[in-house]
């Protein structure tokens, strides 16, 4: 296989998941409205899948101000909106659980959200997505994309600043105590940009100190190779690790999974060893698919992540100290986050051929 070949093939894998991932958002009814128009912003979650999107002065019955909240921030969408399609917490598309896996988080007093941007995300080149998060001066500007397939001139905003005004605005008066981000694929970036808007924002007295989320996690990151013009030629991978580095000595807890070649082939994208080596890190293994069905494996992190709520942090070969997951104590991701050995599964009874992560386990590693 040429080196070209090999590119198309792993980018075809890609967006043919993101586009089987998107096509699961029956249960929460979206109207033609928001794909022929332009709609981006905070959704709240209910159980069974449910969702109504977030009104800035209006009550939402999937929202309580006094709760702890977790927000879920997706990645590339090429192709979803001519499809009508938007990620939900239904995972059951290329091979996930067939479950609304917010109903864990719900159940445990948790306020569930999802910040979408798959108008602006739905790009056929994943560099003029991610372009959009950081800067409106990308190849492709902000424009977006309607259910007709046509593309339309966007807002003189970046995605980080649109998703942060509408966290913002969304967020007003809210009483808890607790915030959690976190970020699939391209989302990860986000989940970097969007963090780090409100802690600047929070600490120079524009927003509640409540506000900053304690705890974000980077769910099989992808970060594109070379410098950007956009981003005074810099890489979007070197910005983040200044960024993840600056939340890091303000207190932020970072967490990482990788499940797939995407994130770690030079081919295909930065590795960003650099970044992964700040955060707690887990390698998993979802062999359960084939080692050519990287798009399934690359989906995999992110129902992996918010299934994994459902259940005990995974043990440790040869410990009694918890390994890593959604459910894990933020203490303990902060131990392993400042700590100097990774995590990976366990190839044979490790769960590594299982699905479910309650039969998962890990053994330390080397970092990156």
């Amino acid at each position: 296989m040429t080196r070209w070949t090999y590119i198309k093939t792993v980018r075809g894998l890609m967006a043919l998941g993101f586009l089987c991932l998107s096509s699961i958002a029956a249960a929460c009814n979206f109207s033609p409205n928001v794909f022929s128009n332009l709609d981006y912003g905070l959704y709240w979650y209910g159980y069974s899948d449910s969702c109504e999107k977030a009104i800035p002065g209006q009550a939402n019955p999937y929202f309580n101000p006094d709760h702890k909240t977790v927000i879920y921030i997706h990645g590339w969408q090429n192709g979803s909106t001519p499809n009508l399609t938007r990620e939900t917490f239904n995972a059951s598309a290329n091979g996930g659980p067939d479950m609304p896996l917010a109903d864990y988080w719900i159940s445990k007093g948790y306020n569930v959200g999802i910040l979408y941007w798959n108008q602006f995300a739905d790009e056929s080149e994943v560099k003029d997505a991610e372009a959009k998060i950081w800067s409106t001066q990308g190849p492709k500007g902000m424009r977006w994309r309607d259910s007709s397939g046509n593309y339309h001139s966007g807002p003189g905003k970046s995605v980080t600043q649109l998703l942060y005004e509408a966290f913002r605005d969304n967020m007003q008066g809210y009483n808890g105590s607790y915030i959690r981000i976190a970020g699939h694929s391209l989302g990860n970036q986000l989940a970097v940009t969007l963090t780090k808007k409100i802690y600047d924002e929070a600490d120079a007295g524009h927003i509640a100190q409540n506000l900053k989320p304690q705890r974000v996690a980077l769910l099989d990151p992808f970060y594109s190779n070379y410098a950007k013009s956009y981003l005074n030629n810099q890489w979007t991978g070197e910005v983040a690790r200044n960024d993840v580095a600056d939340l890091k000595s303000r207190g932020l807890i970072v967490e990482a999974y990788r499940s797939s070649s995407v994130s770690s082939t030079y081919l295909v994208g930065d590795e960003n060893k650099g970044l992964l080596n700040m955060a707690a890190f887990s390698q998993l293994k979802p062999w359960y698919f084939a080692s050519w069905q990287q798009a399934e494996k690359h989906i995999s992190a992110r129902w992996w992540y918010f299934w994994s709520f459902a259940f005990a942090p995974p043990p440790i070969d040869g410990s009694n100290s918890a390994g890593e997951s959604a459910s894990t104590g933020d203490n303990r991701i902060k131990q392993l986050m400042n700590g100097n050995q990774g995590l990976q599964q366990n190839s044979y009874g490790g769960g590594a051929y299982t699905k479910s992560p309650d039969d998962d386990s890990f053994h330390y590693t080397n970092r990156l």
